[in-house]
């Protein structure tokens, strides 16, 4: 993959017309895979992982998982039941505007995951939320079907493929 630093160099001018959007820096590495890319599968929740967990039960070859969570940190969307799923059904990685938990079996998971931070707390099961919309990583918006492209450096959405 190409690194982010020179995706954004030779994008300068699709950062300007906002076609290629540059996420804040608020998320956290976990998972072995520390750089992916792929096209937008996206996920709005709150405090509950049912569609989290029907979404990474499908094949996810050249997906990345974005679940915008509200940014809520009372509970985790991920954990490593789900990691592992992510890893059996070739996710390329998941983005959660939220929170992970079981940190040590998600180190273990092949699929790159980033998220805001960790917490012990399971979410609620209650099959609530929506699927395959726009949604918001902070103040980014990603579409379904969005580029994203993830690395030491930060997080990239684009409207079209750039490598």
């Amino acid at each position: 993959m190409i690194p982010t630093t020179d995706i954004c160099d030779a994008n300068e001018d699709k950062i300007a017309a906002g076609t290629l959007r540059v996420v804040a820096p608020i998320f956290k590495s976990w998972g072995k895979s520390t750089q992916f890319m792929g096209q937008a599968h996206t996920l709005k929740v709150f405090e509950d992982n049912s569609l989290v967990r029907s979404a990474l039960e499908k094949d996810g070859r050249g997906k990345v998982l974005v679940v915008d969570g509200g940014g809520s940190t009372r509970c985790a969307l991920v954990g490593g039941n789900l990691g592992l799923l992510a890893d059996k059904n070739n996710w390329a990685g998941i983005v959660v505007y939220g929170c992970v938990r079981d940190t040590l079996e998600l180190n273990s998971c092949q699929v790159g995951i980033r998220a805001l931070a960790a917490h012990p707390m399971k979410s609620q099961k209650r099959g609530v939320g929506h699927e395959n919309i726009d949604v918001a990583l902070d103040f980014t918006v990603v579409r379904p079907g969005d580029w994203v492209y993830v690395d030491e450096d930060g997080v990239l959405i684009s409207d079209t493929n750039l490598i």
